[in-house]
C-alpha cells in the first residue's frame, strides 16, 4: 500500500509539474487521436447519413458489415494496416511503417465504423420523423441526408466526441504499427503499458490519470451538450457514450 501511495503522490506531482516527457507523450497523445477522428469522422459521419435515408438491395447486408466491424479487435486492424505499410507491402512505398501517419491511419480504421454506424442511428431516427416530408417537397436521398445531419448537428457532437474517446484509449493497433518509439510514436496507452512492465509506476500512474481525466472531460461534455440542447427545447440526444 505504501507503494501504490508513494508512486500515486509522485505521479500527481509530474501531472501537476508538468514533467516535460509526460507532456510531449500526452501531446501527442492528443495530436494522433484527433487528426484520426478528423480524417474518420469525416468519411463516417457522410457515409452514416446516406445510409440513414438510402434504400438499395443490399443495405441490410452493408449495414450488417459495419455492425460487425465495430466488434473488430484492434490489433487485428493494426495487423492489417502493418502487412499494408510493411516493405513488401502494396502501400511500402510510402515509407509510413512506425511513424506518426502510421498511427492516424490505424485509429482512423478503428473509428470510422463507429462514426458511421452511430450517425446512421442518428439520421434513421430523424428520417423517420421528417422524412416524408422532405419526400414530399422533392428533396432526394442525398440532400435529405445532407439536411437531416445538418438538423441532428448537436447529436452529431455526440458521435464526435465518442469517436475521440475510442481513439485516443487504443492501445493494439498504434502499439503495431507505432512500434512506441521515444520521442516520436509513443502515446499515453502505449506508454503506460511499457512503463508498467520496466516499474516505472510513477510516470505510469501519472498517464493513466491524464487519459482518466480526458475520457471523464469528454463525457461530462456529452453531459453538458445533452442538458443544453434540452434547455432549448429541442429533443433528447441519443444515448450515446463515450468508449473506454
Amino acid at each position: 500500500m505504501s507503494n501504490f501511495s508513494e508512486s500515486l503522490a509522485l505521479a500527481l506531482r509530474l501531472v501537476l509539474t508538468p514533467d516535460p516527457t509526460l507532456a510531449a507523450i500526452v501531446v501527442r497523445s492528443l495530436a494522433v487521436s484527433a487528426s484520426a477522428c478528423a480524417l474518420a469522422c469525416g468519411f463516417g459521419i457522410a457515409l452514416g447519413a446516406w445510409l440513414g435515408v438510402a434504400r438499395f438491395r443490399g443495405r441490410v447486408a452493408m449495414m450488417a458489415l459495419l455492425n460487425t466491424s465495430l466488434a473488430v479487435p484492434s490489433v487485428v486492424v493494426g495487423l492489417v494496416v502493418y502487412l499494408l505499410l510493411s516493405r513488401s507491402g502494396p502501400l511500402g512505398f510510402l515509407g509510413w511503417l512506425f511513424s506518426f501517419p502510421a498511427m492516424v491511419l490505424a485509429q482512423a480504421i478503428l473509428v470510422l465504423p463507429v462514426a458511421a454506424a452511430l450517425t446512421r442511428q442518428v439520421v434513421e431516427d430523424a428520417d423517420v420523423q421528417h422524412g416524408e416530408q422532405l419526400a414530399s417537397m422533392g428533396a432526394r436521398p442525398l440532400l435529405r441526408s445532407l439536411l437531416l445531419a445538418w438538423d441532428e448537428r448537436y447529436a452529431l457532437l455526440t458521435v464526435l466526441i465518442a469517436c475521440f474517446g475510442r481513439a485516443i484509449s487504443e492501445v493494439g493497433a498504434v502499439m503495431i504499427v507505432g512500434g512506441n518509439i521515444d520521442g516520436f510514436t509513443r502515446v499515453m496507452t502505449t506508454a503506460i503499458a511499457l512503463e508498467t512492465t520496466k516499474g516505472d509506476l510513477p510516470l505510469a500512474l501519472g498517464l493513466g490519470v491524464v487519459l482518466l481525466a480526458v475520457v471523464l472531460g469528454l463525457n461530462a461534455l456529452v453531459v453538458v451538450l445533452r442538458r443544453w440542447r434540452l434547455a432549448r427545447g429541442d429533443a433528447a440526444l441519443p444515448r450515446t457514450a463515450v468508449a473506454t
